[in-house]
């Protein structure tokens, strides 16, 4: 989820633990907002016997506003935290600055026991990061909208095809009161289909190339709403992201993340909902997805590097991820949490923090990072996508345009 960009302020409410003889403080940095009383927690009740005996006191800095922003300019003032989140947007700048310390052989070990696309997302040659939790997208369907027009519910199983057959149906069986799905015309959402398909936003040479298979997905996403009339956009219904649409029950299904979960809750509490992985592409056999995570980095300069390490290796640990995780805050970046009895039940909220898990290991898989361009990388696609859901431009000839957007990126950067 992007945080607010409405300014920098460093909150005065930190946490630390009692400072005792033989102690060596580690000053952590991440979001304001929800973290706050997580992080708070964390450290000063679920984990604070083992930082004792580690002989570690914490500052936690809670940062509101561009959190990227900040640890770039305090990175570079030599002002910065001994370790800071990083996102999976921003790190590949972090780490080519030089200013972010590869881990060294006590997190390595740690390492082991991550998701290992997680590892891969915070990789440039070494490991710069460890993940503390993530979200991928997965398929959200209301059972109601499915049992009131008798068709079977989406499944593991599906390509997209057969999705697209269901919704055919849904809407054959209901008519205009609900629609199959509300799109919206942002990577976000879209990549997975044209990851499915093998494509990926950068060649080896580091070019965004939209090729036969960019353009086969791209075709079926926007056809949901052009050629096959089943998807509505979601300012149709008066929303800004899809997840809004779904809650509103017009809508049969949504690709979204676990951040719904709460959002239902409080926004829809009576929606019945069940959750798959997302569809395959019909001819890769193949589905995709995007890693949205954010890692534990290390200050290159810090003067507490082994207190640090020990920090994250402890805030990262079983014990602490299993509490993140029945807190239902976030979902744990640790492997052998695959089996939690969190995930065994059989709530819809449950289920769906269990397919998102799941999602970070099936198929094709890209972090939510564009190298050193930034979130203005998606900006040609978004702008494809747009001009063809609200018409009358034809793919080929979005695509076309988009394609020469890239190339002026790749020519800019290259002049640099």
């Amino acid at each position: 989820m992007n945080k607010s960009t409405l300014g920098l302020l460093l909150l005065s409410c930190w946490t630390t633990l009692p400072i005792a003889a033989n102690t060596t403080e580690v000053t952590i940095a991440g979001w304001g907002g929800n973290d706050v009383v997580v992080v708070n927690k964390l450290v000063s009740e679920v984990m604070v016997d083992e930082l004792k005996r580690a002989g570690i006191t914490v500052k936690y800095l809670p940062i509101e506003g561009d959190f990227s922003q900040y640890i770039i300019n305090s990175l570079s003032a030599n002002t910065a935290p001994d370790a800071f989140y990083i996102d999976t947007v921003f790190a590949t700048p972090l780490i080519n600055s030089g200013k972010v310390a590869a881990i060294g052989p006590s997190l390595k070990i740690l390492s082991e026991s991550i998701i290992p696309n997680l590892n891969q997302a915070f990789s440039a040659g070494r490991l710069y990061g460890i993940a503390k939790d993530f979200n991928t997208l997965a398929l959200l369907y209301n059972k109601d909208v499915f049992d009131d027009a008798k068709v079977a519910y989406p499944t593991d199983d599906d390509n997209w095809d057969q999705l697209r057959e269901k919704l055919l149906a849904v809407q054959a069986a209901l008519g205009t009161e609900v629609s199959g799905i509300c799109i919206i015309p942002d990577y976000n959402r879209f990549a997975p289909f044209a990851l499915a398909t093998g494509w990926k936003p950068f060649n080896e040479n580091g070019k965004t190339i939209l090729d036969a298979n960019f353009e086969r997905a791209f075709t079926f996403y926007t056809g949901l709403v052009t050629k096959d009339k089943v998807g509505i956009l979601s300012t149709d219904l008066g929303q800004i992201w899809s997840g809004g649409c779904f809650a509103t029950e017009k809508t049969a299904i949504t690709f979204e993340g676990n951040w719904i979960s709460g959002y239902l809750r409080d926004n829809a509490n009576n929606l019945l909902y069940g959750t798959t992985l997302m569809p395959k592409d019909p001819v890769s056999g193949q589905r995709g997805n995007l890693l949205f995570s954010v890692a534990w980095g290390l200050n290159a300069n810090s003067k507490n590097m082994a207190a640090t390490e020990k920090a994250v290796q402890i805030l990262t640990s079983k014990k602490a991820q299993e509490w993140v995780l029945d807190s239902g805050l976030a979902l744990p970046s640790r492997k052998d949490l695959a089996n939690s009895a969190y995930f065994s039940k059989a709530a819809p909220s449950n289920q769906l923090a269990k397919k998102i898990f799941d999602g970070a290991s099936r198929g094709y898989i890209e972090p939510y990072a564009f190298d050193e361009y930034g979130l203005a990388w998606s900006t040609p696609i978004n702008e494809a996508l747009t001009a063809v859901l609200l018409g009358p431009m034809e793919p080929a000839q979005a695509i076309k345009i988009a394609q020469q957007k890239y190339d002026a990126m790749a020519e800019k950067r290259s002049m640099k």
